[in-house]
């Protein structure tokens, strides 16, 4: 059953990247978010439940899912929903990576030095932001900025390579994502954001229950 659902959602994810290279925006509106339902089926036959960050890992993959529905749409609203969805979701995984374990917390200045790298090549999105959207937004932006910083620091912490791996993914996605949206739109951006976001989720998945 699990290699059966990780071989549909590779084959979905597949499927959406072609979409978002080559702008099928009809594809990709139901490809997108059955990457995150494929995922979530991977959980639980990977023994979710069954395992002490299980729940909270789900909860992060659901409200992804919840995100990439309401980033379909190009509006603020929509926008500002979904990073608040997203945001939620992160701290979701935070709770997952206590649950099974902060065992080498050492490793935590490798995730502190991931955001960090983020931090700088990404220094022109808060201004950016405020800019487009009003203090509102660039506070909004801020706040999810300093929830993934935490998101990485905790994940690279679990001593995971997968999910150490997967955090770092996440980071660069969004890096990716802010940088497009606020400050300069870029050729492959979309598809670089999307492939980049569903590999960390796999990997954190993989991390997390294999």
């Amino acid at each position: 059953m699990l290699a059966v659902a990780a071989v549909l959602t590779a084959v979905v994810a597949l499927a959406d990247w072609w979409a978002v290279a080559t702008r099928r925006h009809d594809l990709e509106r139901w490809a997108k978010p059955a990457v995150m339902v494929g995922l979530v089926a991977v959980a639980l036959a990977g023994g979710a439940l069954d395992h002490p960050a299980g729940p909270a890992l789900l909860v992060a993959l659901v409200l992804g899912g919840v995100g990439d529905v309401l980033l379909l749409g190009d509006s603020e609203p929509r926008f500002v929903a979904g990073l608040a969805a997203f945001l939620v979701g992160h701290l979701a995984y935070v709770l997952a990576f206590v649950r099974d374990g902060l065992d080498h917390p050492a490793l935590a200045a490798a995730g502190a030095a991931t955001v960090a790298v983020a931090l700088v090549a990404g220094r022109r999105i808060l201004p950016a932001a405020t800019r487009d959207g009003g203090a509102g937004l660039g506070a909004a932006v801020g706040v999810y900025m300093a929830v993934i910083a935490a998101m990485a620091v905790t994940g690279w912490a679990t001593g995971s390579p997968l999910v150490a791996a997967g955090v770092t993914l996440f980071v660069v996605s969004d890096t990716l994502l802010a940088l497009d949206r606020f400050v300069t739109p870029r050729p492959g951006a979309r598809l670089a954001v999307i492939v980049t976001y569903h590999l960390a989720q796999a990997l954190i998945v993989a991390g997390i229950l294999v």
